[in-house]
């Protein structure tokens, strides 16, 4: 007579299923890890590898750093250019010298004088000439004083106003506003430039790979190094057809793996829509019982860094 012998965990499911106590189902899978590719968005030489594969990295550590040159060059050029710009707008926008308006208000001053001086005397010389006590060619005389007064102040007035005006047209000073605009954006995007090519790390994690060395030449847009985010390991795992009502959005599930001192916990936030497994068109139930879908978790942020890669799982709904 054959004996079987049942394992453990068979036995413990088998007396739990014979005391009325509903099995929870195991589904197998395995971790996940979503993989970043840091890259910088211009090419040149890789200067230096600051973390190299395998190391632990926090949020804004460098992670290599490729060689400026030519960009440190052009972007001070361009900082050049916006200070020509901004010395030729101020040339243009500002007045003249305030020593040049106050020699031309002093003048002003004088004229006003010259000219109230003169118009006193015309007056004077007028209530003489109507009881004609004087000439008539002195009443001509004072009038003539009196009127170039008057000029000299107007002419002075217009000196001084034309003084504090700016020294340019004001289609000038557009312009000069405008490249001076231009200069600054020139010069930003080149300092753009020289700020990329230092790669930082986004977020906390590991490089699990690097594919150049210090000295080799890097392509625009090449990834240097891969980083896995502790933020962006996962759970996956694959449920058949007939447990799919089992899980919903928001579900919660604990994950064992072997050595694992402890279970790892989760929330089900994916659910593929679509089976792994395509059946024939005519379904029956052993095609049905092979339909598999993939369901992901996101793990607690406690248990995200004890998910490696690859790991296989066992997967059951939380107690």
């Amino acid at each position: 007579m054959r004996q079987c012998f049942l394992g453990l965990p068979v036995l413990l499911a088998v007396m739990m299923a014979g005391c009325g106590h509903p099995m929870t189902p195991a589904w197998q899978g395995y971790a996940e890890g979503d993989y970043l590719s840091l890259a910088a968005p211009t090419a040149g030489y890789l200067a230096s590898l600051d973390a190299p594969r395998g190391v632990r990295v926090a949020q804004g550590d460098v992670t290599f750093t490729l060689a400026t040159d030519p960009d440190a060059q052009a972007a001070a050029g361009a900082d050049a250019r916006v200070r020509s710009a901004q010395e030729r707008l101020t040339n243009l926008a500002e007045p003249r010298r305030q020593t040049e308006i106050a020699a031309l208000e002093a003048t002003l001053r004088a004229d006003e004088a010259n000219l109230a001086l003169t118009a006193a005397d015309y007056t004077r010389v007028s209530a003489l000439a109507e009881r004609r006590l004087i000439a008539v060619q002195a009443l001509d005389e004072a009038r003539s004083r009196r009127d170039a007064a008057e000029a000299a102040v107007s002419a002075a007035r217009a000196t001084l106003a034309t003084a504090r005006e700016t020294l340019g047209r004001r289609a000038e000073v557009a312009g000069a506003r405008s490249d001076l605009d231009a200069a600054r954006a020139e010069a930003e995007q080149k300092h753009w430039i020289v700020e990329r090519k230092q790669v930082s790390a986004p977020s906390v994690g590991v490089i699990a790979d690097t594919y150049y060395r210090p000295g080799e030449w890097v392509t625009s847009g090449a990834t240097v190094a891969s980083l896995l985010p502790d933020d962006r390991r996962r759970i996956r795992f694959f449920v058949p057809e007939t447990d799919l009502t089992r899980i919903t959005l928001g579900t919660a599930i604990v994950a064992h793996c072997d050595g694992c001192t402890r279970a790892l916990r989760g929330t089900v936030d994916y659910i593929a829509p679509q089976s792994e497994y395509t059946p024939p068109v005519i379904y029956s139930r052993d095609t049905r019982a092979r339909l598999v879908f993939r369901i992901e978790a996101a793990p607690l942020p406690g248990d995200a860094g004890l998910l490696q890669p690859g790991l296989p799982l066992d997967v059951t709904l939380a107690p």
